[in-house]
């Protein structure tokens, strides 16, 4: 949820304000937070409209506070590189060494990056810039810079130059270890004074780069369209008139096949608006989805991803292995982690994402060391933040790939991958940097019939899961609508009886502060269009993100609980679970303070949510914590088909006295 959104439910019209509110998304929020607490009190005392007023005004900007706090600000938004000045002293240097990366086919290495400066001060700054030549004659129309020398290309990180080095403003020598991965393209390290509103480049080093930058990298799988099918998307720098992209796979063991994969990629004009077609955009390179089909069920198979060359040689991957999917209604242990809003991190400490999406680390972590105990995962929405830093994507890939490599890593669009004003997504903001769902839908696979509409089904042994789209309109009358009331409706509940609902926003029940200020405790109008629905097809679990904290519900309907047992359901539930799981690594969102009492569990930090299907008739709930890996929440249904099948309130089909 953007400020701007949130603000749209304030009623006071004034320019400072409409000023403030654009100042609230850049780098000065919390300036601007300031102005505007001022703004809302002087207003309210002149008027003497009463301490009431006062106290739910109050409210009011700490839930602007809370939203603009918990989402952040993309670090890299941080710095007006079109506002550079050339300031090059040759009494300064950077020099990075090893100069060549990837001697034994590693996608990640560590660089150390030594610097000295004759004028050094508190604010100076280390940027890694890739490509190595990061000067351009000529900036878009879109960025504000009419005169050369020019620089239109925002770092892909950075770090201030006295991070490790306590003494440099005193020496003027420091020395960072920055951790680099593949990107297709060589690097360069600048040294910047004057902070990063108007920044002085100083200096620039040598450069480095990977023994081959275009190599296959960062394999990520999913599910297909069919229950027995497998795809795995893979980067490159490869286009299909230099090699013809395969994959190499079969049983473990046993003979491997090639299979082509198909090749897309996209171009500035793609994006919709800046910083996405301006100092965010980077070359994507080339995105390429191989289909792996009429696979056998729980087998092991193993793959490799490459290029075929025109003169029949070939580049390869390293070997991965996976597990296929269970067929549909297959009774045998099923595990499934779910969470939203992880984001990436830096191992490195760069880019300052220890403020932005602290919990990121810790929670891939986590599922590296438990990965022999999962067996697909829902990532669902606000994926990795880049906010049109397109060179983010592919450190997000690089992050997960221990992961994606291994089980499916399925996605939902969230705001921040989707929404932008005037392209037809459903909340009118900025979020996605200018995205507009471009990256998202390009760089995973997921099993919908148009990408750019990014709801689906998706079917794993006792599990049906139907996965909305949270940015696109879900109201009744729609066509999400009608995809969403299908997708319940065609599941036949005695083989999967585990049916889940996933979105990215809180289309259900959430007490999250910035709900809680609304007065909705939840996405207006979500729960009035859709709850029907989960009742009418008795959905046994709904989960979310957006909100970055963990909270989960009593079987619910109406705001009424269905059920009075909160750890051990048997029988029917009579209504749907809800549960928030958008701790995954973003910055935290607080809770109100108000009591519901369809609210059951609540908690402050990071965690993931995994659900363990042991048969046809029990169903084992956990909520993880990211930090130490251990169980803080838990539940467990158990029932019959005849309790899928049994009457509640709204969900009965019409019956007759005829016998």
């Amino acid at each position: 949820m953007s400020c701007r959104t949130f603000l749209y439910y304030f009623t006071i019209e004034s320019l400072p304000l409409k000023v403030c509110i654009l100042v609230a998304q850049s780098c000065f929020f919390f300036l601007c937070v300031l102005q505007l607490f001022i703004h809302f009190l002087l207003g309210i005392f002149v008027g003497m409209r009463g301490l009431g007023l006062i106290s739910w005004t109050i409210l009011l900007v700490l839930g602007l506070l809370h939203r603009v706090s918990s989402h952040g600000v993309q670090p890299l938004s941080r710095i007006a590189i079109h506002e550079t000045t050339f300031a090059l002293d040759n009494r300064a240097y950077v020099k990075a060494s090893p100069t060549v990366l990837g001697l034994n086919d590693q996608n990640t290495e560590w660089v150390t990056v030594e610097f000295s400066s004759p004028n050094p001060s508190m604010d100076d700054w280390i940027g890694v810039f890739s490509p190595a030549n990061f000067s351009a004659s000529t900036c878009t129309a879109e960025t504000p810079r009419v005169y050369p020398p020019l620089l239109c290309s925002a770092p892909i990180k950075f770090q201030f130059a006295n991070y490790t080095s306590p003494k440099y403003k005193d020496t003027g020598k420091g020395s960072l270890k920055l951790q680099l991965i593949n990107q297709r393209s060589d690097f360069s390290f600048a040294l910047f004074s004057n902070g990063f509103l108007n920044p002085k480049l100083v200096a620039v080093s040598n450069t480095v780069s990977f023994t081959n930058p275009n190599a296959p990298v960062y394999p990520r799988l999913a599910q297909g369209k069919e229950w027995n099918e497998m795809t795995v998307t893979w980067t490159s720098g490869y286009g299909i008139d230099e090699a013809e992209p395969v994959v190499e796979w079969g049983p473990k063991g046993e003979h491997q096949q090639y299979s082509p994969a198909v090749t897309l990629t996209f171009e500035r004009n793609s994006m919709c608006g800046a910083p996405a077609r301006t100092v965010g955009w980077r070359d994507p390179g080339y995105i390429h989805t191989g289909f792996l089909k009429e696979l056998w069920p729980n087998r092991m198979y193993t793959y490799k991803v490459g290029h075929r060359f025109f003169n029949n040689t070939h580049i390869w991957s390293r070997e991965y292995q996976f597990r296929a999917s269970p067929y549909p209604g297959q009774n045998s242990l099923q595990r499934v982690v779910i969470f939203g809003d992880m984001g990436k991190d830096e191992a490195d400490g760069s880019n300052e994402y220890n403020n932005f999406q602290p919990g990121s680390l810790n929670t891939t972590r986590q599922l590296i060391k438990d990965l022999k105990n999962i067996d697909i995962i829902f990532h669902i929405g606000d994926i990795c933040y880049a906010n049109g830093y397109i060179s983010q994507w592919d450190q997000f890939t690089a992050q997960i790939e221990p992961i994606a490599s291994t089980v499916p890593y399925m996605l939902a669009s969230g705001n921040h991958e989707r929404d932008w004003p005037g392209t037809g997504s459903f909340y009118e903001n900025n979020d996605s940097g200018g995205e507009c769902g471009v990256l998202a839908e390009t760089m995973f696979f997921v099993p919908a019939e148009n990408r750019a509409k990014y709801w689906y089904a998706t079917d794993y042994g006792m599990f049906r899961f139907c996965i909305a789209d949270s940015e696109h309109d879900w109201r009744e009358g729609t066509e999400q609508y009608k995809f969403i009331e299908h997708c319940l409706a065609s599941v036949d509940r005695q083989r999967q009886p585990w049916l889940i609902f996933l979105a990215h926003r809180v289309l259900g029940y959430s007490s999250d502060l910035s709900y809680a200020v609304q007065g909705s405790f939840g996405e207006p109008m979500a729960k009035e269009s859709l709850q029907k629905l989960w009742q009418k097809y008795k959905v046994d679990i709904a989960m979310y993100g957006h909100a970055h904290n963990y909270e989960r519900t009593c079987p619910v309907y109406e705001n009424q609980c269905t059920a009075d047992e909160t750890r051990f359901f048997k029988g029917p539930l009579k209504g749907t679970i809800h549960v928030v799981a958008g701790g995954g690594g973003a910055s935290l969102s607080p809770f109100t303070t108000l009591k519901t009492k369809w609210s059951l569990y609540r908690d402050y930090d990071y965690g993931f949510v995994k659900l363990t299907a042991f048969d046809h008739s029990n169903l084992l709930f956990e909520y993880t914590k990211s930090s130490d890996g251990k169980v803080y929440d838990s539940f467990r249904i158990s029932r019959d088909y005849r309790d899928i099948l049994g009457c509640s309130v709204d969900s009965c089909s019409a019956t007759t006295l005829a016998s």
